[in-house]
């Protein structure tokens, strides 16, 4: 069983075209939401935040995906693939634009609003280039191309911390002792200083956003057609779904993604607050991301290699979930640099989640994709919830922070194996599973 999808016969040999436009839109993914990992301790440092207050910048970008997801899906039926490609860039320019006044008027909240616009603007370009890339082929390598982009995107997210990190948080240590001794008029003027760092990055790539909308609006790009149901291969027979309940492995694909995600932020994002809580300076611990990142782009160029010719994509995930547990406990059980190390590894254990799962959750779907796919990326939510669990574990109940780490990040990856293991196959019959 699978969905059948149809390109038009004379534009089949343009299939590397999309392959390379949405390749780059997975690199300003993942160069908007790393960023999100050096805005952390650059507001910590700027509005002396708790970590619990600091997490709001994930919080912020990762519910736009709960509450734009859905809509995103009507959006892109109305507009077509092409045209909300070209909308989201654009509403991704105002996000962008919007850190300028924030800066201006030393708002935090004014950049979580900007943070917001962004993420919902992901989550229109998310909700139509993920499924867009996984059937654009073959469902079986579906993983192999999305791990392709996903080399992409953890590749800008490596830079991330070097280019932003180098912009917002240089001489951090020294900075924050010198906000710490200031007091009223200097201290303002400070952290003025501070925070018009962002002004020119972010009206860069305000400037990239919509110079990349119009080489989208101006490239051919075939809207690839999904059947309106789906087909037995064996028999010929179509099977008729009345409504989108009747795939249980949908909903367990997108709770999957819910807890991959937090896992992922939790290795990527939360890996410098973590190194700092071990007593590593600032000024180091603000290349850890890098590090996180490195391990994914490691295992998404093991996943271009070995899916699906070696590995199916459901061994792929229950690998990744294994790796993460042990390496979960790793961290836990271990102190400075070994235990930053083991953090790290998580993202090679994060790695080919996302390519194995997304494709598990959206298929055998029909005339149900996009909305199955908007659902699936409702889960990215799983970003805004779980820092703020950990934070809550470390701050608010006192925990160990490398106990509640422990706590927060065990049950996605057992979850994950889970749904590697049998989760994909609820409701699909046996024969197809």
């Amino acid at each position: 069983m699978q969905n059948v999808i149809q390109l038009p016969a004379q534009k089949k040999e343009t299939n590397l075209i999309p392959m390379i436009i949405v390749c780059a839109l997975f690199f300003i993914f993942g160069f908007v939401t790393w960023a999100n990992g050096t805005l952390i301790p650059f507001f910590k440092l700027s509005f002396g935040l708790s970590d619990f207050q600091a997490f709001f910048v994930t919080f912020s970008s990762y519910m736009a995906y709960f509450f734009l997801a859905l809509p995103s899906s009507w959006i892109l039926k109305k507009t077509g693939f092409k045209k909300g490609l070209v909308l989201g860039m654009l509403i991704l320019g105002v996000g962008s634009l919007l850190f300028i006044p924030a800066a201006k008027t030393n708002s935090f909240a004014l950049f979580l609003t900007g943070i917001f616009i962004q993420g919902s603007a992901l989550a229109l370009l998310q909700t139509a280039s993920n499924p867009y890339l996984t059937i654009i082929g073959p469902i079986e390598s579906a993983a192999k191309r999305i791990s392709i982009a996903g080399v992409c995107n953890k590749g800008a997210g490596m830079l991330v911390p070097v280019i932003m990190g180098t912009l917002f948080l240089k001489n951090a240590a020294a900075i924050e002792k010198q906000i710490e001794a200031a007091t009223g008029v200097a201290k303002e003027q400070l952290l003025q200083e501070v925070l018009g760092r962002v002004n020119m990055p972010y009206i860069v790539l305000a400037i990239v956003f919509c110079l990349f909308a119009l080489v989208i609006k101006f490239t051919a790009l075939p809207e690839v057609q999904v059947e309106e149901d789906v087909v037995d291969e064996t028999s010929g027979e179509v099977i008729h779904h009345k409504s989108i309940f009747q795939f249980p492995h949908l909903f367990l694909g997108a709770l999957c993604i819910f807890v991959y995600v937090a896992a992922e932020v939790m290795a990527g994002d939360i890996i410098g607050v973590y190194g700092k809580s071990l007593g590593i300076s600032a000024d180091i611990a603000k290349f850890f991301t890098s590090l996180t990142l490195g391990g994914m782009l490691l295992g998404y160029l093991i996943g271009i290699l070995t899916i699906p010719k070696y590995l199916s994509q459901q061994m792929a995930l229950r690998i990744c979930a294994l790796l993460g547990i042990a390496f979960s406990i790793g961290a836990y059980l271990s102190s400075g640099y070994v235990a930053v190390t083991f953090i790290a590894l998580l993202g090679l254990a994060n790695s080919l989640m996302w390519p194995a799962i997304f494709p598990l959750g959206i298929s055998h779907l029909g005339k149900f994709t996009k909305t199955g796919s908007a659902i699936m990326i409702m889960g990215i939510a799983g970003g805004a919830i779980w820092p703020m669990i950990y934070a809550y574990l470390k701050d608010n109940l006192q925990l160990d922070f490398q106990l509640a780490y422990f706590i927060a990040v065990l049950p996605c990856y057992l979850y994950i194996l889970y749904f590697a293991v049998s989760g994909h196959k609820a409701g699909v019959k046996k024969k197809y599973a």
